[in-house]
């Protein structure tokens, strides 16, 4: 009888989270659709003002946000966090309406130039059948570098973290797609097509800033982070060129600068990796708002050999 009660609870609970989540995919069709009936660039900062006013705050992402950089800064004045932390949610607004607009911000992208030692690496390594892994974070709108780097005839795929809320996954994954090249979902089925796209020479990207519970202890910002060593390991295996790359947003809040990196060298998973989070740390240190502090990025390990019930 306690199993089919739990049963019965957890049933139930399944079905108001999928409710709610019905619910809140419903709200961001609606605000996706207003605001794509505006022209690209009162779209854009709409998007970002519905985000940073009306959003961020019941949502929790101001004060995550603000956690997190007295984390990192605790000697910064509440003021200038509250600050960060709007600009944040309002990078974030703008970042998903960009991602919706396909058509326009291809257009926009394809004007925008590539600069850094990383470009003749991945432009070498593309015309030798070389694969290369392009890795960044939620940093700016890394889809923009992506979208100026497909303008160039590069076919640049990805892996990504399905969203707990399946129904807005199922019509975000599409925005993706539409950028060129082919993504792929963590797990068994989407790693595979992901490694052989990366065995065929072909180029992908990979996020590398959030948290990840078998990852290894590196240095992020000055505190300890799970990370995954998943690109290193990667570009170590298949002999791939291990190249960070950002798309920094401008003062106009509408156009990018992309930069790719110098290839990191090889060496062990955990020294590549650190190398990654030095490059990421030194643009977010530089431009604070265009990170998204809202994940969360420092969770303490958890402890093992204690029972759920303990963990709890």
């Amino acid at each position: 009888m306690q199993g089919a009660m739990a049963s019965g609870g957890r049933t139930s609970d399944k079905g108001r989270r999928g409710a709610t989540d019905w619910l809140a995919d419903r709200a961001i069709r609606a605000v996706i659709a207003l605001a794509l009936a505006l022209p690209y660039e009162r779209r854009v900062r709409f998007a970002g003002w519905v985000m940073r006013r009306l959003i961020a705050r019941p949502a929790g992402y101001l004060a995550r946000a603000e956690e997190n950089l007295a984390l990192i800064w605790p000697d910064m004045p509440p003021a200038e966090r509250q600050r960060i932390a709007r600009a944040v949610a309002d990078n974030a607004g703008r970042t998903l309406i960009e991602n919706y607009s396909t058509r326009d911000f291809l257009a926009r992208m394809a004007s925008a130039e590539p600069r850094g030692p990383g470009l003749a690496a991945l432009e070498a390594a593309h015309a030798a059948g070389r694969p290369v892994i392009l890795v960044t974070g939620h940093f700016g709108n890394y889809e923009a570098a992506r979208a100026a780097l497909v303008a160039r005839g590069h076919a640049v795929g990805g892996l990504y973290r399905p969203m707990r809320n399946r129904f807005f996954n199922a019509h975000y994954v599409r925005t993706m797609e539409a950028f060129g090249g082919p993504v792929f979902a963590q797990g068994r089925r989407g790693t595979g097509g992901f490694v052989r796209h990366l065995k065929s020479g072909g180029v992908l990207v990979l996020l590398i800033d959030q948290h990840h519970r078998r990852g290894a202890s590196l240095d992020f910002m000055g505190q300890p982070a799970l990370t995954s060593l998943s690109a290193a390991e990667l570009a170590l295996r298949y002999g791939a060129e291990l190249i960070p790359f950002y798309a920094t947003r401008r003062p106009d809040g509408l156009s990018f600068d992309i930069a790719l990196e110098a290839p990191v060298p090889a060496g062990t998973p955990e020294a590549m990796t650190q190398a990654l989070n030095d490059s990421l740390a030194a643009r977010v240190r530089a431009h604070p708002e265009q990170w998204f502090w809202i994940h969360r990025r420092w969770k303490a390990p958890r402890p093992r050999g204690r029972s759920r019930a303990g963990t709890a």
